[in-house]
């Protein structure tokens, strides 16, 4: 077989390959891989993928998958294909083999790769102009790294939310995220590394969108100073255009100039390809010579950028300022081409519009959900503390119960003992009690008549109605209560009351089943009030209380 034929049979299979993943399912085209690809390592399938369309790519995915030992090997050979296209800024192509690896890496539960895997799709979609897309990816990352802390991967998904957020003039939400990631790097292994100088080439980027140019400039050197000896070019050239940007606003076009051609000259020596750098890079350059009336030499400057160009690039609006740029130095020069290029701005604008109201919408509702989950964690911790406070107060007040309810137990169990005590005491005392003093005596056997007749029961017992029952005036009555008895009248009364209640109440049934009310009013007070406070203050215990256990007992 000629070298033609074998290369006649070779496109066909491909041809007939092509068309089976269109018609027939995974598992029926594993079973029709040739011979051919069985052999192949998983190296030569990786370099077919890379080198092939994606329709043409599938024969050798399902291949690939085929000889894969694990899940882990499959998900990280994935990554490194989604890697390679990013590289060559097909993000299509990445993104569509990022999402592959990050099905893997869900199915074998590695968080950490996992995380690695979304920021790296949030970056592809960032590139792609994909912004709401991209939100998404970092938002599931950050998700991640709440659990599991990394900061390397907590700086790559700052960078790319600082980036959105500038492009949807957020600046100082965008500044805020890039001060956070500065303080996280200043205490971490990555001072004065490449991720150091990305963050001083956002910051300068934001300062510059506000117009704060003694910002822009005290970041930028700091950036330089850094990106030399870490043969950084990509941030030296962004960097430096930055200086020349600053210049160029504050109208010194030679100054401006001398920065732009320092970083064209580490564009061109680097052979650096990096489209953003270019397309920043020339389209001051070409400011720079419209501003000089040199309309031609900013032509050319411009033309250098069309073949960067790309229909996703309608979101970028670098690509309107070229394509605005574009129409004003034809203005002078040729009407017609300055109204192809107007044409052009009033569609990109409209586009880039769209773009940024969906993004900004999604912001919007992502900051709301933030808000949202923060007045729910507060609430949380509210109810938490008050719930706290009320068991606390709960095991207080139970705690001062039970203590109230031993201690007056206590006091109830020494008060039947008195009370046993003294009964059969009273029963043994003799009527009359004798002193030397005969009045005196006249009046203490007075009273005693008036104690075994109750008389202190009645309502209207008082000092003076009782010095007029034992033939003495007032004064001379308290006196010799004071004396005999040893406490002023009203405690006398008061005594003689709640001994009579706790006596009677302990061996009369029916009177126990008295309301405090009458029980009060039939011992003599007017108001139950004051029958509680001296029974209480006479026995520590509540009426009520003393009624409860008595009962209990009987």
């Amino acid at each position: 077989m000629t070298f033609f034929s074998k290369q006649l049979l070779s496109i066909g299979l491909i041809t007939i390959f092509v068309f089976l993943t269109k018609t027939v399912t995974a598992t029926e085209i594993q079973s029709i891989i040739p011979d051919s690809l069985v052999t192949k390592s998983p190296k030569q399938l990786i370099e077919s993928i890379q080198h092939s369309t994606l329709e043409e790519s599938k024969i050798y995915e399902i291949a690939l998958n085929k000889i894969s030992d694990s899940d882990l090997i499959l998900a990280q050979q994935h990554y490194n294909i989604a890697v390679f296209f990013y590289k060559k800024e097909e993000y299509e192509r990445s993104t569509y083999y990022l999402n592959k690896t990050i099905k893997l890496a869900k199915k074998i539960e590695d968080d950490t790769f996992l995380s690695k895997c979304y920021i790296k799709l949030g970056n592809a979609y960032l590139k792609d102009w994909k912004n709401q897309k991209s939100l998404d990816s970092y938002d599931l990352a950050l998700k991640i790294l709440q659990k599991n802390k990394n900061i390397k991967y907590e700086l790559a998904v700052n960078s790319g939310l600082a980036m959105i957020l500038r492009r949807m003039q957020q600046l100082d939400k965008a500044l805020e995220v890039c001060k956070n990631a500065l303080r996280l790097i200043e205490n971490s292994s990555y001072k004065n590394s490449i991720d150091h100088v990305k963050f001083l080439t956002i910051i300068s980027e934001t300062y510059l969108d506000q117009r704060k140019y003694d910002s822009v400039l005290h970041y930028a050197d700091i950036g330089i100073a850094m990106a030399e000896p870490l043969d950084y070019s990509i941030g030296h050239i962004d960097l430096l255009t930055k200086k020349g940007i600053v210049s160029y606003n504050r109208n010194k076009l030679p100054q401006a100039l001398e920065h732009f051609y320092s970083a064209e000259d580490i564009l061109i020596n680097k052979k650096i390809t990096q489209k953003k750098s270019i397309l920043n890079l020339y389209y001051f350059l070409a400011s720079c010579f419209y501003e000089q009336k040199e309309y031609n030499k900013a032509i050319s400057y411009l033309k250098n950028t069309e073949p960067l160009l790309e229909e996703k690039d309608s979101r970028n609006i670098r690509f309107i300022d070229i394509n605005n740029l574009f129409a004003k130095c034809y203005k002078v020069i040729d009407k017609k081409q300055e109204s192809i290029y107007l044409e052009k701005v009033v569609a990109l604008q409209a586009q880039f519009q769209h773009a940024t109201n969906k993004t900004v919408n999604k912001l919007h509702k992502q900051n709301t959900q933030k808000l949202e989950n923060k007045l729910k964690a507060r609430y949380k911790e509210y109810v938490f503390f008050i719930l706290l406070f009320v068991c606390v107060f709960i095991m207080f007040i139970l705690f001062k119960y039970f203590r109230k309810q031993k201690s007056n137990k206590v006091r109830f169990d020494t008060l039947i003992q008195k009370i046993n005590t003294l009964e059969p005491k009273e029963k043994n005392q003799t009527k009359s009690i004798i002193i030397d003093d005969k009045k005196v005596n006249a009046v203490l056997n007075g009273l005693h008549k008036l104690e075994s007749q109750e008389f202190f029961l009645n309502t209207d017992c008082d000092l003076r109605s009782m010095s007029k029952k034992v033939k003495t005036n007032t004064t001379y009555l308290s006196k010799i209560i004071k004396t005999h008895k040893a406490a002023s009248f009203n405690d006398y009364i008061n005594d003689l009351r709640i001994e009579y209640a706790l006596k009677r109440l302990k061996n009369d049934k029916k009177f126990r089943s008295f309301s405090v009310k009458s029980i009060a009013l039939e011992i003599g007070y007017k108001t139950d009030n004051s029958f509680t406070k001296h029974f209480k203050s006479k026995t520590g215990l509540n009426p009520s209380y003393y009624i409860k256990k008595i009962s209990n007992q009987s």
